[in-house]
């Protein structure tokens, strides 16, 4: 898979919603529920980042949830990817881009987001060929006003900026004609799935989703 089709499918994916959950699990069983709670909420691609002892096996679990999309993140080696892709991840997002990692992604055929802030760090994602990146820290690297200015000379990529992205600023990102979801957590308080709020959890989800 090319970097160009993996962004193709990135793409597809973040069109689905506006707003991607960046899932950080800690309790393996809240892993099920949360995603049947965030896929009636509208949201349907998951996030699950790799920062857990559980985290692969939460995207395992959370793949077999109907309707959902689970990728992994925090992806941050080769070696991470290939243990995403065994767990059943159908994506993986990484905060930055090397060499290695995307090399990875073509052989393991496993579609890649890369990260991408600067102006060199972007233009290099496009001479290998990406369309789409995460742009991340979003709101430490300027916010959307960072985001609006990468798009007059390097028009040719697209972002979903995460890392600081609210319900109040949320908005700001997506009315850019360069972002085409965000990534938040927002929708995911840790006192609703510490207590198994998961009704609470989906309203929280749907008001996202309408986002756009």
């Amino acid at each position: 898979m090319t970097p160009k089709d993996q962004s193709a499918y990135c793409r597809d994916l973040a069109l689905r919603a506006p707003v991607i959950p960046v899932i950080t699990v800690s309790d393996p069983d809240a892993a099920v529920p949360l995603a049947e709670a965030l896929v009636a909420g509208g949201l349907a691609v998951l996030e699950v980042t790799l920062r857990t002892p559980v985290a692969l096996d939460a995207i395992t679990a959370m793949g077999a949830v109907p309707g959902a999309v689970v990728g992994a993140g925090t992806v941050l080696s080769p070696a991470d990817l290939r243990a995403a892709k065994a767990a059943g991840a159908r994506f993986a997002v990484s905060p930055g881009s090397s060499a290695a990692l995307i090399e990875a992604s073509v052989s393991e055929a496993l579609p890649l987001l890369p990260g991408g802030v600067t102006a060199t760090e972007v233009m290099a994602l496009i001479h290998r060929g990406y369309t789409m990146a995460k742009f991340f820290p979003a709101e430490a690297s300027g916010g959307a006003a960072s985001v609006k200015a990468l798009g007059a000379p390097l028009p040719q990529i697209a972002f979903c900026p995460t890392g600081g992205v609210t319900p109040d600023n949320a908005r700001d990102y997506l009315a850019l004609p360069n972002v085409v979801c965000v990534g938040g957590s927002w929708m995911l308080p840790g006192e609703k799935i510490a207590s198994g709020d998961w009704d609470g959890v989906e309203r929280l989800a749907r008001t996202a989703a309408a986002l756009r």
